[in-house]
């Protein structure tokens, strides 16, 4: 087999649908839309949602909550991922995005006090848990707020 003659498999391809090429087509004259109205005009139709006028569905629903602007998102960091880090070492958010705990330090970088930690690190970040800052000092280390 040559490259020339490669063809798809039969029955995998359908022919193109041209419409409005005469009545032997099958879909010649009014090209498959009918006769008027608003699908039948050029730019036709109408936008997504829409429902003939009754009131949308989206528009029906009740609207609940609300978003509060000055939220802070957090990068959380729970304590048996420090394990990793040597005795000694100062974890930092920039040390934390660095070897790939946390991809996105967002409003900053959370310690949670998920886990038991067995190392001894000074650890530096934006807030802690009271469970987590705990368990940092009972652990030997330091836990510093930025």
């Amino acid at each position: 087999m040559k490259l020339h003659e490669l063809k798809p498999a039969e029955g995998s391809r359908k022919t193109r649908n041209r419409v409005g090429r005469g009545i032997g087509s099958g879909n010649g004259k009014t090209a498959g839309k009918g006769h008027k109205g608003q699908n039948a005009r050029s730019g036709g139709g109408v936008r997504p949602g829409f429902e003939g006028g009754q009131t949308p569905l989206f528009q029906r629903l009740p609207k609940r909550g609300f978003t509060n602007i000055n939220r802070k998102d957090f990068a959380i960091v729970n304590l048996d991922t420090l394990n990793r880090f040597e005795d000694g070492t100062e974890v930092t958010p920039e040390l934390l995005l660095e070897t790939g705990i946390v991809s996105n330090v967002k409003s900053g970088v959370k310690i949670l006090g998920n886990g038991q930690l067995e190392k001894k690190l000074t650890v530096k970040a934006n807030k802690f848990s009271a469970s987590a800052k705990e368990a940092i000092e009972s652990a030997g280390g330091t836990a510093e707020v930025i």
